[in-house]
Parts: C-alpha cells; sequence; structure tokens
C-alpha cells in the first residue's frame, strides 16, 4: 500500500517533533491488511516544495508485508522527482514463471473412447486372479496391480483435450455433431 498519504508525523519525518492521531488510523488500516511501514535506511524526504517558504516534507509512504522479504525492497527515488513535488517509490514485485496448462486428459462422456474404457476395464476385473491372496501383504500386491493396469487402460483411452474458454462440462458428441452439421 502506497500513496502520499498528507499525514506528517515523526515516526517517518525525524524533522517533525510531533505524532498525529491520524498516523494511528493510518496504521490500524495498514495492519488490518497485514502490513507495516518498513524502517527507512535513511531519512529521505519524498515531497519537495515548489517555494522556499514551505519546508519539504515525509509524506510519501509504503506499507509492505513484513513477513516476506522479496516484498520487503522498496526504493525512493530522488533522482527521477524531474519537475514534479513528489519523489517516486518503487517496489520491485518477483513474478514467477507459471505452468497454466492448456490441454488436460479427459474421457469424453458417452464417447466410444469412455465406452472402450468400461469395456476394457469390465474385461480386466473379471480375469483379475485374486485366489493368490492369502495375507495382508499378498492382498495389497494385488490391488497395486489393480490400480497400475486401471491407471494404463486410463492412458490407453483417455483423450488430449485443448483447454479452452469454451471448454464446457455440459459439452459432448451430440454437440459436436449438431456443431459439424450447422
Amino acid at each position: 500500500m502506497t500513496g502520499d498519504f498528507n499525514i506528517r508525523d515523526n515516526l517517518w519525518d525525524l524533522n517533525f517533533p510531533f505524532h498525529s492521531i491520524y498516523s494511528d488510523m493510518l496504521f490500524d488500516i495498514a495492519d488490518s491488511f497485514s502490513l507495516a511501514l518498513p524502517k527507512p535506511i535513511e531519512n529521505f524526504l519524498t515531497r519537495f516544495s515548489d517555494n522556499d517558504q514551505n519546508s519539504n516534507l515525509v509524506l510519501d509512504l509504503i506499507f509492505t508485508w513484513p513477513s516476506s522479504t522479496e516484498f520487503n525492497q522498496h526504493h525512493i527515488h530522488l533522482d527521477w522527482k524531474l519537475s514534479f513535488n513528489h519523489v517516486p517509490i518503487t517496489i520491485d514485485i518477483p513474478i514467477r514463471d507459471e505452468d497454466i496448462p492448456t490441454k488436460q486428459c479427459s474421457l469424453i462422456k458417452e464417447s466410444d473412447e469412455e465406452n472402450q474404457f468400461i469395456e476394457d476395464l469390465i474385461q480386466f476385473i473379471k480375469n483379475l486372479n485374486t485366489s493368490s491372496i492369502q495375507d495382508i501383504e499378498s492382498l495389497e500386491e494385488v490391488v497395486q496391480f489393480l490400480a497400475t493396469n486401471i491407471k494404463d487402460i486410463w492412458f490407453k483411452h483417455l483423450k488430449m483435450v485443448n483447454i479452452t474458454r469454451q471448454s464446457k462440462a455440459w459439452w459432448n458428441e451430440d454437440c459436436c455433431h449438431t456443431l459439424y452439421k450447422y
């Protein structure tokens, strides 16, 4: 949370002798979002007056997430002030690469692939030899064998489907045929 809060306070401006009740309210708001004002390494002014009659101040603040080292690296850019009376404050936010899947494995309901999957699965279960089950260890082996084969049968019949904004759970083969006819 950053901005020109227009609050003078000796908590962030060491040249200002007073504490403001408005800064307490600001801290309460920031705290409600689990944010805190990082301690500056140096006391930088952030607002510069246009005339010599007024003093330069610290009015621009940045509140960050205190438990994150990534989000506590802010910079006050005195050299970027140019013709503005406020100094820009920036923070580097790391953006990680994220793999967003565009395809998924699927068996379309009531499709030929689904029907063949079910047939192959029933046939496998019918032929499953359970006569060797004598104890928990042999039961676990048969269950593992069953799980592996179900997975193999699944991968044999699955279809790779592109995920698009038109991907809908209700879309079936009838919809495809109707769309094709259209």
